[in-house]
């Protein structure tokens, strides 16, 4: 007789579970140095475990106060944060530098951390400083937010069509010479174009939803999702719910598994993720109360009910259950595809 199918709360409890973006760094690295590791302790890992987060992607997230002049020193500052709450934290997680560390991690039901740098303005133009972002830890970098770097243009400047300048090519070909991993999410239409015709190793998005879905300038096209695809790569849906829908009654858990499954029919069901964005928390956190934070206008506050932060993550794969998702598949999306990918390519030098 064969066993029942799990339920999906069993199957959640069982899964290794990836969030390819979460910027709870920031809210960690606001508080004074010798509180970094028992705020983490005390704030984050609760929600972190009660998720089922298994694998935990880090970014280092620069604020426009910090820029251009101090954007180097948060860098650090904020990767020396990272570094501290996993030294501080060692009996319940680890921070990664490649597949190896990862599995080790889980074996010892540690979640395993990875930091990705998110823009790069500490480094401008400066790419032989990526080789000492990578001994810091950095295994994932994108080179754009909204606006313009000196590497290429964010999705907020599309109009100007802007391909890569010439130290963003350089810059892909250092990441994969070192072994990080590039990573879209942010980059202008036609700067994924360009990356895409570089790439000779598997580009990510850590944190993009569907354009034909919704039609806003972060979520990435479908010849750009089978563009990733293609590089073996992994798209990791963003949850927040701007991205996902122009209609408040449409911001729903469904609305979200419709992105996923979109992504899963175009790229296969080898390369959809999770990429979640919690962001509501970490701007209550760091945002003063007389100020308001959204570009272009967008409500970066308004959230999914239920998926306002890790601790919501079963939600996800009570959906996906719901959706008709087989148990494989929704192992996969919940982190066996990022598994696979950060397996593969996470430190590994050409």
């Amino acid at each position: 007789m064969s066993a029942a199918p799990a339920t999906p709360a069993e199957l959640h409890d069982d899964a290794v579970v990836a969030d390819a973006h979460n910027d709870l760094l920031m809210a960690v690295a606001a508080r004074p140095p010798q509180r970094w590791a028992s705020f983490f302790r005390e704030r984050w890992l609760p929600q972190l475990r009660e998720g089922g987060v298994d694998l935990q992607v880090l970014p280092v997230f620069i604020d426009d106060r910090y820029r251009p002049e101090g954007a180097l020193r948060q860098t650090l500052r904020m990767i020396e944060c990272a570094h501290a709450l996993a030294d501080g934290n060692a009996d319940e997680v680890r921070l990664c530098m490649d597949g190896a560390q990862i599995d080790e991690a889980l074996a010892e039901d540690r979640i395993a951390l990875v930091l990705a740098l998110e823009s790069m303005p500490g480094l401008d133009a400066d790419i032989e400083l990526l080789p000492a972002m990578h001994r810091l830890g950095v295994r994932i970098a994108s080179i754009a937010h909204w606006g313009r770097t000196p590497l290429a243009d964010g999705s907020g400047e599309d109009a100007t069509a802007s391909r890569l300048t010439a130290a963003g090519v350089a810059a892909v070909q250092e990441m994969e010479r070192l072994g990080m991993i590039f990573d879209v999410s942010h980059l202008g239409a036609s700067g994924v174009e360009h990356v895409l015709e570089l790439a000779n190793r598997p580009v990510m998005a850590t944190h993009s939803s569907a354009r034909a879905l919704r039609d806003h300038h972060r979520n990435l096209t479908d010849d750009q999702i089978r563009g990733v695809a293609a590089t073996g790569g992994v798209v990791c849906v963003n949850f927040l719910a701007a991205f996902l829908s122009d209609d408040p009654a449409a911001f729903t858990v469904d609305r979200l598994v419709d992105h996923i499954a979109h992504v899963a029919g175009v790229a296969g069901i080898d390369h959809v993720g999770l990429g979640p964005d919690f962001i509501r928390e970490v701007l209550r956190d760091v945002t003063p109360p007389c100020c308001e934070y959204g570009p272009s206008g967008m409500d970066v506050m308004a959230a999914v009910p239920g998926l306002d932060g890790p601790a919501g993550l079963p939600l996800v794969t009570e959906a996906l259950d719901k959706h008709g998702f087989a148990e494989e598949e929704i192992v996969k999306i919940l982190g066996d595809n990022v598994l696979r990918l950060f397996r593969a390519e996470l430190g590994r030098p050409v």
